[in-house]
């Protein structure tokens, strides 16, 4: 439980945990009222990329220059706890425009957003200080703290008031008992070392970088929803809403993968091996998830939402398709991240318009998850293509010995 097999125990345990938040929202709200809080979930994602440009940077400058730990760390969490309190502030400032977008029932879901986004940014640069330093026991725990609380709250308040304020109520007290148990986990780890006001200027400008690549992708994986319920009427937008729990099941049910090589893909000598690899196991496990998708799509339904949601049953294995696409494309752009490149970017930037260009000629739900699909497939071509060139260029890495623990 100490290694990196106990990380993916911890990290499927989160995902069962907030997908089963999710499946819980879906029965208990129905189709319309879960398609807001599925779009809020999807907005909270988007956000969170600050969070994961966060986690990024701490993870992959501890592990290339361990060492230096006592200087990066402090300059880490500080600068963690500014970007949290302005990612919050903007947030509030644009909860009006969430809620005339979404078509929310009032403004306060979209102030809960906002409160949410704050102790989960902060968890981000908590969780990069744990990844680069490769304590996998303890990242496990956060990971497990940022799930089930959101299972237990969420659920509570669903059932005392079946409402989407409800729902993010319970969203936001879960996020605030992660970023509690992450300072628990680093009270022995904030070290004050020499140097810390260069630290977090070069951590500001690297996080930033990373930031941006990961606001790129997330807006593009997240994008389809905010079209759902602008050009599907509400129950269509629902039911696309109960399939994407399928796609984001798929998508993160290899987030293990990521984590555990984001700090091997950060060394030159390790980077050939860590990225073909794990591309390879996400892959595989892709096509188990789409043929499941495909030949067990009764079972499937128990976990979208149930009946209510069964005329979308004949395209889940779509939904699985379309997740293992944003799979793959997750683990190539922190292969970028890792090498501290940012122009691929611009091509989830180019997918993004081409979305926003379909979606005028979209009007059933089989039309968008298609396009969709063809998109991300394009997309996937374009940068696994760059990413392959480019470790050409590279030399060979040496076999790599057995995983630490």
């Amino acid at each position: 439980m100490r290694g990196s097999g106990g990380l993916a125990v911890a990290i499927l345990v989160m995902n069962i945990a907030t997908y089963g938040f999710q499946i819980v929202a879906a029965r208990a709200l129905g189709p319309a009222a879960y398609g807001a809080v599925a779009s809020l979930m999807a907005l909270l994602l988007v956000v969170a990329v600050v969070q994961l440009g966060l986690q990024a940077t701490a993870a992959r400058r501890i592990a290339a220059a361990p060492q230096d730990v006592s200087r990066i760390a402090p300059a880490m969490l500080r600068l963690t706890v500014l970007a949290s309190l302005g990612l919050g502030l903007v947030l509030v400032a644009a909860s009006p425009l969430v809620w005339h977008v979404l078509r929310l029932e009032s403004i306060v879901p979209a102030l809960l957003v906002a409160l949410s986004a704050v102790p989960l940014t902060m968890v981000g640069g908590q969780a990069g200080i744990l990844q680069g330093e490769r304590r996998w026991l303890a990242l496990g725990i956060l990971y497990l703290s940022m799930g089930v609380p959101r299972l237990l709250f969420g659920t509570l308040f669903i059932l005392v008031k079946p409402t989407e304020t409800a729902a993010m109520i319970g969203v936001a007290l879960g996020a605030f008992t992660a970023v509690a148990v992450g300072g628990w986990l680093l009270r022995d780890d904030v070290h004050h070392g020499e140097g810390e006001r260069d630290s977090l200027r070069n951590t500001l400008r690297e996080s930033t970088r990373n930031t941006l690549a990961l606001l790129a992708f997330f807006a593009l994986s997240n994008a389809d929803i905010v079209v759902a319920r602008n050009v599907l009427d509400s129950h269509d937008a629902g039911l696309y809403a109960g399939g994407l729990i399928l796609t984001k099941a798929v998508l993160f049910l290899p987030q293990f993968v990521v984590v555990v090589a984001f700090p091997a893909m950060s060394t030159p000598t390790e980077r050939r091996r860590a990225l073909i690899g794990s591309l390879g196991l996400v892959a595989v496990l892709g096509v188990v998830a789409v043929l499941g998708a495909w030949l067990l799509s009764d079972v499937a339904m128990i976990f979208i939402g149930g009946d209510e949601y069964a005329e979308v049953q004949d395209e889940l294995w779509l939904f699985a398709i379309l997740g293992t696409l944003l799979a793959m494309l997750q683990l190539l752009v922190y292969a970028v991240l890792a090498r501290q490149g940012g122009r691929s970017a611009i091509l989830f930037g180019a997918a993004v318009v081409a979305l926003a260009i379909a979606a005028t000629m979209i009007t059933t739900l089989d039309q968008l998850i298609l396009t969709v699909i063809a998109i991300d497939s394009v997309l996937l071509a374009a940068l696994l293509g760059i990413s392959l060139w480019r470790l050409s260029r590279q030399p060979a890495a040496p076999a790599l010995g057995a995983p630490s623990s």
